[in-house]
Formats: C-alpha cells, structure tokens, sequence
C-alpha cells in the first residue's frame, strides 16, 4: 500500500510543480500590468526594480521552463525602460539573455513572446559601439513572433511600433489595425486596455 501511496505522489509531482509555475508566472504578470498601466510613471523605476528582483527568484525556482525567462526579460526591460540611461544596458542585456534563453528552451512558449519581447529590445536599444541594437535583428525576430501568433494584440502593436519608427507607416497603420482586432483576452483585461490605448496613440499619430 506504501509503494502504491509512493507511486501515486510520485505521478501528481509533475502537475504540482506545473500547477505551482501557473501560479508564479500569473502574479508576475498580474504585478507587471499594474505597475505598468495603474501606477505613476514617477514610481516605475523602484517598482519595476523590486519586480525584478522577484521574477529573478521565480526562474531560479522554475529552472528549465521558457515561461519564467520570458517574464524576466518583460520585466527587467520595463524596468531598464523606466530607468533609462547607459545604466540601464546592463540590464537590459540580463533580459536579452534571459529571452534567448527562453528561445532554447521552447521558442514557442506563451505564444512566441520572447520572439516578440527580444524584437522589440532590438530595435529599441542603442547599436553599436552603445548597445546590441539592430534593426534587421528586430524585424527578423517580430515576423517570427507574427507568425507564430498572427493575431496577437502585443506582437502586431510593436512591428507596427516599429515600421511607424522606420517611416514605413502604411505597414505601421496596417499592424496595429490588426492589432486593435485582436481577441480580448479574458484573463487580462487590464493589459489589453492599456494596450489598446497605446495603439490608439500610435495611430494618432500617424494621422
């Protein structure tokens, strides 16, 4: 009865350690979108730093899986973001590797968002001699996020961010339509209206 009791754990260890990353990823998340789009820009910096902090201990629980390293590089490039200045590349280059690492261990996971996170990096930070950045890398690595999720709300706003930031604004204007008609994802409401204001802007301003 012991060895059946042992075995029986045994099987359930599997959907315990899953069930326990579901949970993990989604409070990063869930933490992410309210610091970005409910707090002041002013508390950013300290928030997205300590969040860091956070989705560092969460990999290191969840070593082997995409789905922390993706979330690592979200957060620390937002944090790099709301901090700004060369002192910000150091950590930025901790999210490049954490998304590149997320890329060899399931490029697919959370529908392709390293693919899309990665690209954005690219195209955003400073090149050379400054930083990694590079426009051809950035356009690769959006299509690729494109194709694996051609409907997503977040992987057509930022190739249209990025065409509206090369002057190609009809591709600019015709990504981020498709991304205004992405299917409202239920379990983040919040992420997708603050994404839709975002786009809304963008094309403002492409008008």
């Amino acid at each position: 009865m012991k060895k059946l009791i042992f075995a029986a754990a045994l099987a359930c260890a599997p959907l315990l350690a899953a069930a326990g990353l579901d949970e993990d990823v989604r409070a990063l998340q869930g933490e992410w979108e309210r610091i970005k789009y409910l707090r002041p820009a002013a508390e950013h910096e300290k928030a997205f730093e300590t969040l860091t902090r956070s989705a560092d201990e969460v990999r290191a629980r969840h070593a082997g899986r995409a789905e922390p390293q993706i979330w690592y590089g979200i957060i620390a490039a937002s944090y790099a973001g709301a901090r700004g200045g060369l002192g910000a590349l150091s950590t930025v280059k901790e999210a490049k590797k954490a998304l590149e690492t997320a890329l060899a261990i399931d490029a697919g996971a959370l529908e392709g968002s390293a693919y899309t996170t990665l690209g954005s990096l690219y195209y955003q930070v400073p090149g050379w001699p400054i930083g990694f950045g590079d426009d051809a890398k950035a356009r690769a690595l959006l299509q690729k996020a494109l194709a694996m999720n051609p409907d997503g709300i977040d992987a057509n706003y930022f190739y249209g961010d990025f065409l509206y930031r090369k002057g190609e604004t009809d591709g600019a204007r015709q990504a981020l339509a498709r991304a205004l008609k992405a299917p409202p994802r239920p379990e983040r409401p919040l992420a997708d209206e603050g994404r839709r204001k975002e786009i809304e802007s963008l094309l403002a301003a492409l008008r």
